[in-house]
């Protein structure tokens, strides 16, 4: 589980982060939303302590963060929104390989994490690719892979699914589907929810570094208020009330047309 106690982070006197608890359950899958500079993305580099708080704790499997980096680095994995920030290898299968090799495991085992991670975002044949060549959709393919070949505790994915075709979409919602059936905890990071919100279990929503929601069905309006794009359903949902309503009022008017007797009037 990664706990987070009234954490609060500052850059200079501008407050990113403002005294915000939150809890990741192993197994949940959590849609972490908000508008651009709501403070989503400083909180999860809290998670494993890529930042360290002003304020507040920060605790990964029941152990603040700040005692061992490296525990935390392991057990939660990271994919940045710009997937430059991750690559120290300069072919597709060395940079994925590369956190699997520093755990010191076997060749064997290696290999199954690597040729399984690439399967998994749809870049099996591309193993031997040099990553200057790939486009921004593949690079952010091979960070996903990267990270999932680490098989972390939990994955933290920063607006995972920009540049991506509905394919690979497709293919990395069925691992992180899978992910989260098997026991680890998943967060992503969006300002769109209309991607990953039926395998969420929860909904947080930041703005101006606070936390101002946090449900398992989050109401398409109040999403709106706060900046988020609602899933595709809701916003049916909404257009469909929207239109019932306009039909009501019409009808109204027509009832309450002159001529007409008050005790008909609705």
């Amino acid at each position: 589980m990664i706990a987070v106690r009234n954490l609060t982070h500052r850059y200079g006197d501008a407050t990113a982060v403002d005294d915000v608890s939150l809890t990741v359950e192993d197994g949940s899958f959590v849609l972490l939303a908000g508008a651009n500079g709501s403070g989503k993305t400083t909180l999860v580099r809290h998670f494993n302590g890529l930042l360290s708080p002003d304020e507040g704790t920060v605790e990964v499997n029941g152990r603040p963060v700040a005692e061992d980096l490296v525990a935390a680095r392991t057990a939660v994995g990271m994919v940045f929104q710009d997937p430059r920030d991750g690559f120290v290898a300069s072919t597709v299968r060395a940079d994925v390989a590369f956190g699997p090799e520093n755990l010191g495991l076997d060749r064997a085992e290696i290999r199954r994490r690597v040729e399984s991670a690439l399967e998994a975002v749809r870049m099996a044949d591309r193993g031997d690719a040099r990553i200057e060549e790939l486009s921004g959709g593949e690079r952010e393919r091979v960070a996903i892979a990267g990270a999932l070949a680490m098989e972390p505790d939990h994955l933290v994915l920063d607006e995972p699914f920009t540049g991506l075709d509905w394919p690979a979409r497709t293919a990395v919602l069925d691992r992180l589907q899978h992910l989260r059936d098997s026991g680890t905890g998943v967060v992503v990071v969006t300002h769109d929810l209309r991607d990953v919100s039926a395998l969420a279990d929860r909904t947080v929503v930041m703005s101006d570094g606070r936390v101002e929601l946090d449900a398992t069905d989050p109401s398409p309006d109040r999403l709106r208020e706060l900046g988020v794009r609602p899933p595709p359903e809701t916003e049916s949902e909404s257009e469909t009330a929207r239109e019932s309503r306009t039909t009501s009022e019409s009808e109204t008017a027509t009832d309450d047309a002159p001529g007409r007797r008050a005790n008909e009037r609705r």
